[in-house]
């Protein structure tokens, strides 16, 4: 279940872009290390050795998952990068469904009014986030006019919590048929 938290967007785009160039560093170093590496110990002196600079970027970057999957990910300093990236998750499980959400609107269910308030919250966010103004203009009326319905049917408008139950609700309810 993944929850909507305040965050800085300065902070949040400088703690980014940090972790960002230590991923791109570390990812570098571990390249060209291990490239070197597969040239000395495999290749020939005076020859094309392309295979093994080739095969050591791929084993860079086959460990730099690894890395990132077992150490990097848990780093205080990925705090940010790794919210950005389950948000924007979140809100793609919702867009995979999104046209059974709205059919789900429009026949007054409320558990996918739930998600596309979610949904609308986290957009919102992720624009504040990235800086992008110009689409979070685009976004303001329809959250506006969705707020307005939610509180008509008296729904809660705090949904900062995506259960993915709901998804799956509303894939059964509104699926091709």
């Amino acid at each position: 279940m993944f929850e909507i938290k305040p965050w800085d967007a300065d902070l949040y785009r400088q703690q980014t872009r940090r972790s960002t160039l230590i991923i791109a560093v570390v990812f570098l170093a571990l390249a060209m290390l291990l490239s070197s590496l597969a040239v000395m110990l495999f290749g020939t002196p005076g020859s094309d050795n392309f295979r093994f600079n080739l095969g050591g970027v791929i084993v860079a970057v086959l460990a730099m998952a690894a890395l990132m999957r077992l150490y990097l990910w848990s780093q205080p300093w990925m705090a940010a990068a790794v919210y950005g990236w389950q948000l924007k998750r979140s809100l793609m499980r919702i867009t995979n469904v999104m046209h059974q959400v709205t059919e789900g609107v429009q026949a007054q269910d409320p558990t996918a009014m739930k998600l596309l308030r979610f949904y609308h919250l986290g957009l919102t966010q992720m624009h504040q986030l990235d800086a992008n103004s110009s689409a979070q203009s685009s976004l303001v009326r329809e959250a506006d006019e969705h707020l307005a319905r939610m509180q008509a049917f008296n729904l809660d408008i705090e949904q900062l919590r995506l259960d993915p139950v709901w998804v799956e609700e509303v894939k059964r309810a509104y699926g091709e048929r």
